[in-house]
């Protein structure tokens, strides 16, 4: 299998991960009431900070991973596929992986700073399937 697509599948198991990071501890703050409903109404409570801040990284994962599932496709169903593409996938997943505890942690800059990694390799990603 193509480097990008095994990148691919390993931000896809990132995804399940952060998803059990932040929905365990956050169910548990604010109760099975809620969060077994329809969830029509807000939530009694707010999430606290470090279970906020992990719900956002996930979805901030989330919307990344379509930019980046579509450019490792098109990199590799259009055969694109080099030394290049598949380090701008790696380098992809390190920053994702490194977004996590960049974002848990609160440190200005640093969150903003391991995105831009991971988006500019995605960018560089899609433009390697152009070429």
């Amino acid at each position: 299998m193509a480097v990008e697509l095994q990148v691919l599948a390993a931000a896809v198991l990132l995804a399940g991960v952060q998803l059990a990071l932040f929905a365990v501890p956050a169910n548990l703050e604010i109760g099975s009431d809620y969060t077994t409903g329809p969830r029509d109404t807000p939530p009694p409570r707010p999430l606290s900070v470090r279970w906020a801040r992990l719900q956002r990284a996930f979805a901030n994962h989330i919307e990344n991973l379509v930019l980046f599932g579509a450019a490792a496709a098109a990199v590799v169903l259009g055969g694109k596929s080099s030394a290049l593409t598949e380090a701008l996938a790696l380098a992809y997943i390190l920053a994702r992986i490194a977004y996590v505890p960049a974002y848990a942690s609160g440190v200005r800059y640093l969150r903003s700073a391991v995105f831009g990694i991971g988006w500019a390799a995605t960018m560089a990603l899609a433009a390697a399937a152009l070429l």
